[in-house]
């Protein structure tokens, strides 16, 4: 029996406007624009190292439930970033977006288009 063995490339997620969003996230995460080429739907962010890129596939319907998966951010400073995220047109979820869970922290957020992730501050466990 041969080991299987994959490699995780790109982490998508679907949106309505892909340059939006590859705009929003590289700015967050201080990645660069991949311009090798693409599929016509995908905006890509390029890859750092062996870590998978992100990158944005053009879908037609709008996002209507909770993401099964998202990203939990690292951040040194918490309050700056949430600043950031939502004078970015981003959001805090829901009324309480802050969890405090057996000496983790984190808040919910979400990206323009509604798209679920964590901030988590380095200082949170």
């Amino acid at each position: 029996m041969s080991r299987l063995k994959a490699t995780i490339g790109w982490i998508q997620i679907d949106c309505y406007d892909p340059d939006a969003l590859r705009e929003f996230w590289g700015e967050l995460l201080g990645m660069a624009v991949d311009a090798g080429p693409a599929p016509d739907a995908f905006r890509p962010l390029a890859r750092v190292g062996e870590a998978p890129g992100l990158s944005f596939q053009r879908v037609p319907e709008p996002k209507v439930v909770k993401n099964r998966v998202h990203l939990d951010l690292i951040v040194e400073d918490i309050d700056a970033v949430t600043e950031w995220v939502e004078s970015h047109g981003g959001h805090r979820r829901g009324e309480r977006p802050d969890f405090t869970e057996n000496g983790w922290q984190w808040r919910t957020m979400a990206d323009p288009e509604g798209n679920e992730f964590c901030l988590v501050p380095t200082d949170a466990n």
